[in-house]
């Protein structure tokens, strides 16, 4: 009777669990928009001065608008594993990138990739603007007669010589007219951070409508793929974890007992380039990875590398 308990909070435990982890894009997602919003307020409240000129505002206000951005997503691709999965060793073999001659499959995963590194720039894009700090730094500092005439249209001469100071408060415009051009920037900058993130929303919705539209597989069986993607990774992780520690623990004891190391089966180099390449999807085959195509192949190589050649970062290591 008393383990009943128990045994209902293990499974309202591991229900909570398999929630989170069904969610775990939509939770990273929200989790990055948080963090985006947090890093702007403090670039708005910290570091951000606008120098309120007319040479220096445009360029520093685009700096902290574009700058942020543009280092999220070099971040993204840098830690994009489908990025280096591909790019790896194409400079030695080009046809990596398209393997099987499908250009157009390397191209759709290079848009992929692309797509996904977009995320967090556009989120610290669409939350700078609609703050309007920024935004109103920039577009203060522009001398172009279009701008100028829109914000200074039925006003003073004074306007114009006096626009690049309104966002620090330090124009001799009378306070009315200065608050109603800030209020034209911010308004301005919002409005330009909602088309942001109503395009962003639309294209999403068409690249998965197109996506789903042209799949190979029906719904349930494209979600069985993604879950078996994931689960093979994860299981990857776990076995190259033991196998790296059970091939170092067998290369220590040769070392130090002073004799032959053991035989170790270990895949050979062209193995390893098999089941790296980018897995493309064929009608022909039930596979669902590079790793099941291979390991289902029936002229398999099972003999193990003799004399491997790797590259390290601090020069080249025959064994």
């Amino acid at each position: 009777v008393r383990d009943k308990p128990l045994s209902d909070n293990m499974d309202n435990f591991q229900t909570v669990l398999r929630f989170f982890m069904n969610q775990k894009a939509t939770i990273g997602y929200s989790f990055m928009a948080i963090l985006t919003i947090g890093g702007e307020r403090i670039f708005s409240m910290v570091s951000f001065q606008c120098p309120c000129n007319h040479d220096q505002n445009f360029a520093y206000g685009l700096t902290f608008l574009l700058g942020p951005g543009l280092v999220l997503l070099v971040l993204g691709l840098f830690f994009s594993s489908r990025l280096w999965r591909l790019y790896t060793g194409c400079c030695l073999n080009p046809i990596k990138l398209c393997p099987r001659g499908n250009c157009f499959g390397c191209l759709k995963v290079f848009v992929k990739i692309f797509s996904g590194a977009c995320v967090a720039p556009i989120m610290w894009l669409c939350v700078a603007l609609l703050n309007g700090t920024f935004y109103e730094c920039a577009v203060s500092g522009l001398d172009d007669n279009l701008v100028v005439d829109l914000f200074c249209k039925n006003k003073t001469l004074m306007c114009r010589e006096e626009l690049a100071r309104v966002p620090c408060s330090k124009s001799k415009l009378p306070s009315d007219e200065n608050m109603e051009l800030l209020l034209m920037f911010r308004a301005q900058s919002q409005i330009l951070g909602w088309c942001i993130i109503i395009i962003s929303a639309v294209l999403g919705l068409l690249g998965t409508c197109y996506t789903n539209c042209r799949s190979k597989v029906s719904y349930l069986q494209l979600t069985f793929w993604k879950r078996y993607v994931e689960k093979e990774k994860e299981q990857f992780d776990t076995f190259a974890m033991e196998y790296a520690s059970k091939l170092a623990e067998r290369n220590l004891k040769s070392f130090f007992e002073n004799r032959d190391p053991e035989i170790f089966p270990f895949p050979n180099h062209k193995a390893w380039e098999e089941i790296s390449a980018l897995y493309t999807f064929s009608k022909s085959e039930q596979c669902y990875s590079t790793l099941q195509r291979y390991v289902e192949r029936d002229d398999r190589d099972y003999s193990p590398e003799k004399r491997p050649v790797m590259e390290l970062e601090h020069g080249i290591e025959m064994g």
